[in-house]
């Protein structure tokens, strides 16, 4: 069985363009959010391996998500995913405790080359 993943994006597509990607490469998609308020909130009940966080999101933006994460297990890998030109927020993430960042949009190898680094 694949590494579980909690999928959190305001985008309805985006998710389900992830969730692909995932699907076919043997990772396990636990959950779905559409804000950082709902992600949090499922990171608690579900434990996934892994969340992928959108950055601009309403209700709670994906680096007050990683932050709140991160509060609740300092160890939770999370990969930031941002359309292009968000580089400052990237390094804010980063900063925040994502463990890597992907760009919408997707290239699905990048995608899984993030995954995989981001679970070691």
């Amino acid at each position: 069985m694949g590494a579980k993943v909690l999928i959190v994006d305001d985008a309805a597509f985006m998710r389900m363009m992830l969730k692909d990607i995932l699907l076919k490469n043997g990772f396990e998609v636990i959950g779905e959010a559409e804000n950082g308020k709902v992600g949090v909130q499922l990171f608690q009940e579900l434990n996934p391996d892994l969340v992928t966080m959108d950055i601009t999101m309403p209700e709670m933006d994906g680096i007050s998500a990683v932050k709140e994460i991160k509060k609740l297990k300092a160890a939770a890998k999370v990969v930031m995913v941002s359309a292009m030109g968000q580089q400052s927020m990237v390094i804010e993430a980063i900063q925040a405790g994502a463990s890597d960042f992907i760009v919408k949009p997707f290239q699905p190898d990048r995608v899984l080359e993030s995954l995989r680094k981001a679970l070691g």
